[in-house]
């Protein structure tokens, strides 16, 4: 029997998953949990990375401890974020996207390559937070004097197992640097900014082997965990999908990347998948409904906040992709000054909440016909969100279309076929 190590991190919590292959199916095992969330350190929000490392080594250790020999391992986490380094230094802190230091920068940015240029190049959509402001920001601040390398997180992680630095393919595309037509690092756009060329090193694919750890085979898989997770989906035929956690990605496969002026209006993304372009948009997701339970009842099970959520006959909305939801330090606050009528009790928040993201939806999968040219009948939802039988059946309503709720780890699971294939 021969297995496999995926450790997947998301913003709130990481899980090391082995799998297997018996009689024909892939079975699993999650052999150790952590939790993970941003610090508030100096005025920033920052990731613990060195907490995060500790923690992917004591998972690796776990599963060698239960199953013995691991024929590979690779990690997968969000996006954007990175760590950069002074040879084998890191400079920190690392930054976490819902920071707001480049909110200054992103004029800067726009004068010397307007948006529209970027999208054309890239097909990226505008987020603050995208890496490429991020890094902007790092040069005016210096802090990217002397710097020799950037790594994003996941492979940040696997450079410190293995001692590779390494730049994968999927997770590049979300910075905003990858030229949507050569699939590569786009020059054009890191000379205007006047960025060091030689932080840009060859972009490798999933299910490159790059290195060693404990007798392990260290291996890239789609690190970018919305890449991971549509290759986890058991799809039948070219559906939209929605992989709900902090954020819910929903999008659909395309054969190449659209950065037509539709496209460009509506803020739609193109990322890269493993042989494919996900054509894709970027919803705030369950980051409303956690940051509502932190303050109102954290002690409370989300069975029941569901629960009284639906039995709430609250009508009001909110933009869920607005900048206000970000990373407010009140996320009632913030409800309440975007609503004329305010909640009376918890189960009138989530009840916006969840309906927010229901018409959200909603409108992505207008946008997503009206951009592509096709009519799609199901969604498939995975992850945290999948969960949810409420949320499912507002998107339903929503939406008019076939809700697939598959409450599995796909990530995980699209992780360990990269790996297996490979």
């Amino acid at each position: 029997m021969k297995y496999f190590l995926a450790v997947d991190i998301g913003a709130s919590s990481g899980r090391h998953i082995v799998g297997w292959q018996e009689n024909g199916e892939l079975k699993t095992q999650e052999v150790y949990r952590f939790p993970n969330g941003v610090k508030m350190q100096d005025g920033h929000l920052i990731w613990p990375i060195e907490d995060l490392l500790f923690h992917v080594r004591t998972g690796i250790a776990k599963a060698q401890e239960a199953f013995g020999q691991i024929e590979s391992l690779s990690i997968d986490t969000w996006g954007v974020d990175y760590v950069l380094l002074k040879g084998d230094r890191e400079v920190l802190p690392c930054y976490a996207y819902r920071d707001s230091r480049t909110d200054a920068v992103i004029p800067e940015v726009h004068a010397r390559i307007p948006f529209s240029d970027l999208y054309r190049h890239t097909g990226i959509q505008f987020q603050q937070f995208n890496t490429l402001y991020q890094l902007y920001a790092d040069k005016l601040a210096g802090r990217l004097e002397g710097v020799t390398d950037f790594l994003m997180i996941p492979e940040y992680l696997m450079y410190k197992l293995c001692g590779t630095k390494a730049h994968e393919y999927t997770n590049a595309t979300t910075g905003g640097f990858i030229s949507a037509e050569t699939g590569d690092y786009d020059r054009q756009i890191i000379h205007a900014l006047d960025l060091p060329e030689h932080l840009f090193g060859k972009l490798q694919q999933p299910g490159e082997i790059i290195g060693e750890y404990n007798g392990i085979r260290v291996m890239l898989c789609a690190t970018h965990d919305t890449g991971s997770a549509v290759e986890g989906i058991p799809m039948e035929g070219n559906e939209p999908y929605i992989s709900s956690g902090t954020w819910s990605l929903l999008g659909v496969k395309t054969p190449k990347p659209m950065t037509d002026e539709d496209s460009e209006t509506a803020n739609w993304s193109n990322e890269g998948g493993v042989g494919y372009n996900r054509y894709q948009k970027n919803i705030m997701g369950m980051w409303l409904v956690n940051r509502l339970r932190q303050e109102l009842c954290p002690d409370r099970p989300f069975g029941e906040i569901v629960a009284e959520a639906e039995a709430s006959t609250f009508s009001g909305l909110v933009d869920a992709n607005s900048s206000d939801f970000l990373a407010p330090e009140s996320m009632k606050a913030a409800f309440d000054a975007a609503l004329p009528e305010k909640p009376v009790n918890a189960g009138d928040y989530f009840r916006c909440a969840y309906e927010s993201l229901a018409i959200s939806y909603q409108h992505a999968i207008e946008e997503l016909e009206r951009n592509t040219g096709k009519t799609y009948h199901s969604i498939y939802i995975v992850g945290g969100g999948a969960k949810n039988g409420f949320l499912n059946r507002l998107t339903e309503k929503a939406t008019g279309k076939k809700v697939i709720a598959l409450p599995i780890e796909a990530t995980a699971l699209g992780n360990l076929k990269i790996q297996m294939k490979a």
